[in-house]
């Protein structure tokens, strides 16, 4: 190769170089506006502003609606009627009536219905405590998925940086003839891929940012929310028996079971009391002209009248309602049953998946980190000064990224765990 083409090449490759890093940087310093947040303003306004939750919160304004409705008396009828004789040759008169009637419900159904209310509701506020609960874990898991996107976003791309500067110096040292033309190719290209590893760890963190948004019901169309915070403040020691314990004594699910049994009964109590007969009560008065017939005159007369309506009940042989409510009350009991076991499960395998993420991290703590940039800084050192191969610099390049990915990995796993056994549990004290 003569002079002027080993410029060419060396000035090719500074041009390629200089492109991929003010590209790359230029992608990942993006204009929108950030907004930092803590968790814990996070999931306060996560309480106050979500839309989900705010929809259900409507449902205890509903039942207090329907207690109204099941106090409610039967109304009243109105009846008003007129008549005339047709006979007007004969002067037979007219006359006219008006009658009040009233439904008197017999059996308790009325107290039957406003338990039935009162219960519905008090199930209502449990099934929204459940769902704040799991609102509060999901939330929680998703900005612990934003921080860990950050923090592998920060790993690819030291790593690019670190094999960006290696591929310089490599371009340097090719001008130089200290390497070959095909060491300083692959070096650029494993910067390259290691960028395009970097546009996906970023699009991948930005889609988090989103979900944080979304959780608070933000509409902001050119800002996100930036999660602030460490893996730090996840370590516990627990209990397996008290756990198990405190979930069955403190989760609102078991405890919207158990008042599943309530309303199934006041739902049964209902329908025995539907089949009780009511009385109808009725009084009238009524006004019929004088009858000048020759033959009968009549005089004027105002008649009062008082009665009762007895309906018979022929419905009452088929028990289809209370057949119902008895086979739903039986349903219910099962329900709960079957809640005490879930929660039993749910809560034994959140522990020990916690008490597995706890392991590990303890392993990575133990200094594989520390030996993973040891062994990569001594390549890239030793590479520097001719003693060793490109390829075991990028061998070693992969196996510190991969231990880094695999850390923040286990730390966010770590940390999931631990709000998945509180989220089972029942208990909250996630704080960080």
């Amino acid at each position: 190769m003569n002079k002027q083409s080993w410029a060419k090449t060396n000035k090719l490759f500074f041009i390629c170089f200089l492109a991929i890093h003010c590209h790359c940087f230029a992608q990942i310093d993006t204009t929108f506006n950030k907004i930092t947040i803590r968790y814990a303003d996070y999931i306060n306004l996560v309480g106050k502003n979500n839309l989900g939750y705010a929809a259900q919160k409507f449902n205890i304004d509903i039942a207090d609606a329907n207690i109204e409705s099941a106090k409610v008396f039967p109304d009243p009828e109105l009846g008003i009627g007129w008549f005339d004789n047709g006979q007007r040759r004969m002067n037979m008169g007219y006359g006219y009536s008006a009658q009040v009637g009233w439904l008197l419900e017999l059996g308790g159904k009325r107290k039957a219905r406003i338990d039935l209310a009162k219960s519905e509701k008090e199930l209502i506020q449990l099934l929204l405590l459940d769902y704040f609960r799991n609102l509060r874990a999901d939330a929680t898991i998703s900005f612990l998925t934003a921080l860990q996107n950050k923090f592998l976003l920060d790993v690819l791309l030291n790593s690019y940086q670190t094999m960006y500067r290696l591929a310089q110096s490599d371009s340097i040292r090719f001008r130089s003839g200290a390497i070959t033309q095909l060491d300083a190719r692959q070096s650029r290209l494993e910067a390259q891929t290691m960028l395009n590893d970097v546009f996906q760890a970023e699009a991948e963190w930005k889609a988090s940012l989103a979900n944080l948004s979304l959780l608070l019901g933000q509409k902001q169309k050119d800002s996100l929310f930036i999660a602030l915070g460490s893996f730090d403040g996840f370590e516990r020691n627990f209990n397996l028996s008290d756990l198990i314990t405190t979930a069955q004594n403190n989760r609102a699910d078991l405890l919207a079971a158990l008042q599943g049994k309530t309303v199934a009964q006041n739902l049964l109590k209902l329908a025995k009391a539907n089949r009780v007969i009511d009385l109808g009560i009725a009084t009238g008065i009524g006004y019929t002209s004088y009858v000048r017939n020759v033959i009968a005159p009549t005089p004027s007369f105002t008649p009062v009248t008082a009665g009762i309506a007895i309906p018979l009940k022929f419905s009452n042989n088929r028990s289809g309602e209370l057949k119902a409510a008895y086979y739903n009350n039986l349903q219910a009991e099962i329900q709960y049953q079957q809640a005490e076991v879930q929660i039993q499960a749910e809560v034994t395998q959140a522990y020990f998946q916690y008490q597995a993420t706890r392991k590990q991290v303890q392993q990575f703590n133990n200094g594989l980190l520390d030996e993973s940039r040891a062994v990569l800084d001594g390549k890239i050192y030793s590479y520097q000064r001719g003693e060793t191969s490109l390829l075991e610099v990028l061998n070693a390049q992969r196996t510190y990224n991969d231990t880094q990915l695999a850390y923040y990995q286990i730390l966010f796993n770590n940390a999931a765990a631990l709000v998945e056994l509180e989220r089972a549990a029942g208990i909250w004290d996630i704080n960080f």
